[in-house]
């Protein structure tokens, strides 16, 4: 797969698309201009555009579960213990070390187009509001770590095929409380597993039930 690395870009993501032909890339960039102007560096910023072979739409969380276990995978490999916060973010020591977005394309019931884009922290330098809530490899390893290596162990790791048990295999909080949004505003409910379709399982009221992402506070 070629890579293409980049000084600086606006989104790893937006670059993917602007640049997709229909064939399968990935790129980093070294740093990522926000929108004020400031630019972030120190981080692994990727994104890994494919074009999957007859994937059913149904089937479209797979994607997130593959490149959340493949980062997980890559963290153990530097002696870390990582927990997925559901969906897509990965914690270590309960901060927020690594975030996953995955932009998918359909035609039909297929998905024709997917971009997996990736920020993992590596060796960014964290004010004092972020450093409550997130935290990097360098901290949480004692040391400086290359980010290339980092780039090189999660693509391999990305290239393997993962399931959802490997991936609930990074959840902890199962049994603890979490908050569901009703009309009567948020009500306590407890997860109690992750379905195929990527929807959190709780116990609510006395029954089951399925939520997506935006439905359920869920704090670790």
């Amino acid at each position: 797969m070629k890579i293409f690395e980049l000084d600086e870009t606006d989104s790893t993501n937006e670059y993917c698309k602007r640049n997709f032909t229909g064939y399968s890339f990935a790129v980093t960039a070294k740093r990522i201009a926000t929108q004020n102007g400031i630019s972030i560096d120190g981080a692994l910023n990727l994104s890994v555009v494919r074009r999957p072979y007859k994937m059913d739409l149904t089937e479209a969380f797979l994607i997130t579960v593959n490149a959340c276990t493949a980062v997980c995978q890559t963290l153990e490999g530097y002696g870390l213990k990582p927990i997925i916060q559901w969906p897509n973010n990965i914690l270590v020591n309960g901060k927020r070390i690594c975030a996953v977005k995955v932009e998918n394309a359909f035609s039909g019931s297929f998905i024709s187009r997917a971009i997996v884009g990736i920020s993992l922290n590596v060796n960014n330098i964290l004010n004092a509001e972020l450093f409550k809530s997130v935290t990097t490899l360098k901290k949480e390893t004692g040391g400086y770590v290359s980010v290339s290596e980092v780039r090189n162990m999660l693509l391999a790791n990305m290239h393997k095929s993962f399931s959802l048990s490997d991936y609930k295999s990074y959840i902890d909080w199962f049994g603890k409380q979490v908050k569901i949004k009703t009309a009567n505003g948020e009500q306590p409910a407890t997860a109690v597993d992750v379905d195929a379709d990527g929807r959190l399982i709780c116990v609510f009221a006395g029954s089951l039930k399925k939520v997506n992402s935006v439905e359920v506070t869920l704090e670790l």
